[in-house]
């Protein structure tokens, strides 16, 4: 792929995008700095390690325009979550164009701030400024980071003030229509002893349709910060979905993240968590479930920077047709980090025999005094299971699905949210056929 910028991300689209915006400043000259870098960097090579067991040849950004605006629509019938659910705020976005968003009066008036972060970077500048691309997403990592980091728009921030506790949960609603693109970033911070839990969705307006998402999510904790963040991933089957998703915990602070993925034609997706403060915490559930020829690679890192951290991830794929999922994670340990407890797992159930998972655990370990395990599991499932639930009644299909819900179940148990969990197991239920 050439190196410079391709027709709809073009040098006068992307000038007309930012005088548009009318933007802070310091917001103009992160987005010129990365947008040269967009031009400068090449497009990812097949020979790179990260990248060559994803090809990427027939994707062409000059397919996809920048920021198509259109009405809301309504919660497209295949969003796994109900937004019906008491919420304490709720953020829209169509096409990486804000809809909607909206905070209960009583968290506001705690000085939570939650919203449109195309909205809420002109009122709390100063705020998101010391935030945004400063501890967490590399905004010239490669090219995509660097295309997120200019063009970014429809994102979603929270934040919650020191000593606040926000016990109603918040969604933020990423939608696409048919050919669009999505470019959202999503900022959390969480000031010292504050508490949260939000719920992120993207979803396109059709099962089938295509588009483009080049998205960025930072999570910043202060100390003892909590935040229960669920990222669910929803995209129709033509879409190209690349991610950088990353964030830092703060001393004796925890993250619970849950993470699935289960839209998109082909999904490239950087996930790393650092750990910055003695007595920080992380545990990471992942889902994924492919069929067709969907193609999903996620890279995890587990950064270990401040002694007395712990980190636990685990991630499950169930895989049909000729999908291919490709799981590459990271331990690493800093040398200060001694007294590191890090834990990563990956399971792979093949329901296909044309799937292919690869799995690719690995350690970089520079104290100590630690104790880093990690494992990975791949097989189909057992026709003796099958044989055994129809012997009581089940039709095979039933048993199928059965076998691919106990498959997730450890998953599942670690999900604390009940409509998540309720939410993930239909919408991965309905999607097993019968087992070849």
């Amino acid at each position: 792929m050439p190196t410079t910028a391709l027709p709809g991300f073009d040098q006068e689209t992307f000038d007309a995008f930012v005088l548009a915006r009318d933007e802070p400043a310091w917001v103009q000259r992160q987005r010129r700095s990365a947008w040269e870098a967009f031009n400068s960097l090449d497009w990812p090579a097949r020979d790179h390690e990260e990248w060559r067991r994803t090809d990427i040849r027939l994707f062409r950004l000059d397919k996809y325009p920048l920021g198509a605006r259109q009405p809301l629509p309504a919660v497209p019938d295949h969003a796994l979550l109900d937004v019906g659910v008491p919420l304490g705020g709720q953020s829209r976005a169509v096409n990486g164009v804000p809809q909607m968003s909206q905070l209960h009066a009583k968290w506001s008036a705690q000085g939570v701030v939650f919203g449109s972060l195309d909205t809420l970077v002109r009122e709390h500048g100063d705020l998101i400024e010391s935030h945004l691309f400063r501890q967490a997403v590399n905004r010239t990592g490669d090219k995509f980071a660097a295309l997120h980091a200019a063009c970014w728009s429809g994102g979603h921030f929270l934040y919650v003030p020191r000593g606040v506790a926000v016990n109603e949960p918040l969604h933020a609603l990423s939608v696409l229509g048919d050919g669009c693109s999505d470019l959202g970033h999503t900022l959390v911070v969480l000031d010292e002893g504050a508490e949260a839990t939000l719920m992120c969705e993207t979803a396109s307006l059709a099962e089938t349709g295509s588009g483009l998402h080049a998205g960025g999510m930072e999570l910043i904790l202060a100390p003892r910060a909590h935040l229960r963040y669920v990222s669910l991933q929803n995209w129709g089957q033509g879409v190209w979905h690349f991610a950088q998703q990353h964030a830092a915990v703060g001393q004796d602070a925890t993250l619970q993240w849950t993470s699935s993925a289960m839209g998109g034609r082909l999904a490239k997706v950087n996930q790393h968590v650092t750990l910055v403060g003695s007595g920080a915490s992380c545990q990471v559930n992942g889902v994924m479930f492919t069929e067709g020829k969907q193609h999903f690679a996620y890279h995890t890192l587990q950064h270990h920077v401040a002694r007395n951290t712990h980190s636990d991830f685990l991630y499950k794929a169930a895989l049909q047709d000729k999908s291919r999922t490709v799981w590459r994670g990271m331990i690493k340990v800093d040398p200060a980090a001694q007294k590191t407890n890090g834990y990563q797992r990956n399971d792979n159930l093949l329901l296909s025999s044309e799937a292919r998972a690869d799995s690719i655990p690995g350690l970089e370990i520079e104290a100590d005094d630690v104790r880093c395990t990690h494992g990975s599991t791949s097989g189909r499932v057992d026709e003796e299971m099958i044989f055994y639930a129809g012997c009581r009644g089940y039709t095979r299909m039933e048993a199928v699905q059965m076998i691919v819900t106990g498959f997730f179940q450890q998953v599942f148990d670690r999900i604390t949210i009940d409509s998540v969990r309720e939410a993930l197991s239909r919408a991965i239920a309905r999607r097993v056929r019968d087992y070849e």
